[in-house]
């Protein structure tokens, strides 16, 4: 069982705590479009009692194509943050792609997020724990669960303990990801919050040539089993119409579903811990 952390007045992880949510679009598609989304979430979640942080990146610098959308960029990306934490009273997470960011983004940011591919930069890594702000890390799809702990070890090497570790699908064959629940307990064996990032697992990384796809309809049935099988918290990228989203749409929850999906994990969850 892994220790809690404190984000503001939650806390996550741990035993008998609740489960939380990390939602929100890819990116940060024009000024107002994170606030509305925030403003809903925050409804939704509320009416559960679900702790939620909300999530958008100012730069997906890792996209499949360079005609692909990133972001308005650091600067005007984190303005648009800042100004959705301080309207909506929420906690922020947002990627870090460069140790030149790290100090900016931990202006606004509760919580730095390190990208999958590059959860074995050591700089990276090392100046995001020493932020002090919480930092999640995400499993790259090239990594087996045992070897996180020595990614993790690094961020905690910095005597920042506030990490959270996500699971986000591995590499089986080309443009597929599959989940191996089995990497929940060997996760949470290493004494932190383990989060489930249930939409990028259905991605298929470039699935459709120039960008991904991905197979959102599989969410329905992830989710639960990840909730089943232990995570503390879910990481999911909501759109209210995935269609028309600038970045990976195709394996985003549309909006409107997302409460029923949340009332059902919320069972699975009390009859797991029962």
């Amino acid at each position: 069982m892994g220790h809690a952390i404190r984000l503001g007045r939650e806390r996550l992880g741990g035993s008998g705590n609740r489960l939380f949510l990390i939602a929100g679009p890819c990116v940060i598609e024009s000024p107002r479009h994170p606030g509305q989304l925030a403003a809903r979430l925050k409804e939704i979640t509320g009416e559960l009692g679900i702790p939620l942080i909300f999530k958008a990146s100012y730069d997906k610098a890792n996209r499949s194509s360079l005609g692909s959308y990133r972001g308005p960029g650091v600067e005007r990306g984190l303005e648009i943050l800042a100004a959705v934490r301080e309207r909506y009273r929420l906690p922020i997470l947002t990627d870090v792609h460069e140790v030149a960011h790290v100090e900016r983004a931990a202006q606004v940011a509760d919580v730095l997020q390190i990208p999958a591919f590059l959860c074995r930069q050591t700089d990276l890594v090392l100046e995001a724990a020493r932020s002090g702000r919480v930092v999640n890390i995400k499993k790259g799809q090239f990594m087996a669960p045992w070897d996180m702990k020595g990614v993790l070890d690094k961020a905690a090497s910095t005597g920042n303990r506030k990490i959270m570790v996500t699971e986000r699908g591995f590499s089986f064959g080309y443009n597929n990801l599959v989940v191996d629940m089995r990497s929940f307990p060997t996760l949470r064996s290493f004494g932190y919050p383990v989060v489930f990032d249930v939409t990028h697992s259905v991605q298929r990384p470039g699935g459709l040539g120039d960008r991904s796809g991905g197979e959102a309809h599989f969410i329905d049935s992830l989710g639960p089993a990840g909730v089943a099988a232990g995570v503390d918290g879910l990481f999911m990228e909501v759109h209210e119409n995935p269609a028309r989203a600038l970045s990976d749409g195709p394996n985003a929850y549309r909006l409107g579903r997302l409460k029923q999906l949340l009332q059902r994990l919320l069972r699975v969850h009390e009859a797991a811990r029962a």
